[in-house]
């Protein structure tokens, strides 16, 4: 992991085309601004494993009728 100090203002750039910036620093709590092409999915860590979690638990659970509707 890269750990980089930013204070407000400053932004990183991340593959030429993604921009995180600090919009602001309030004791422990720290804003984030994000500039990325809208292809490019930004989720919180948090919402980002659930996403996960949801995908694996559908994929482990075969629908019969699935391929079916796909190519019936």
């Amino acid at each position: 992991m890269l750990a980089l100090s930013r204070k407000k203002g400053e932004a990183i750039v991340i593959n030429n085309d993604i921009e995180v910036t600090v919009l602001e620093v309030k004791g422990d709590q720290v804003k984030i601004g994000i500039a990325a092409p809208k292809e490019v999915p930004i989720y919180r860590k948090e919402v980002y494993i659930q996403i996960q979690e949801a995908n694996k638990e559908a994929m482990s659970k075969p629908d019969p009728d699935a391929f079916k509707k796909l190519f019936g």
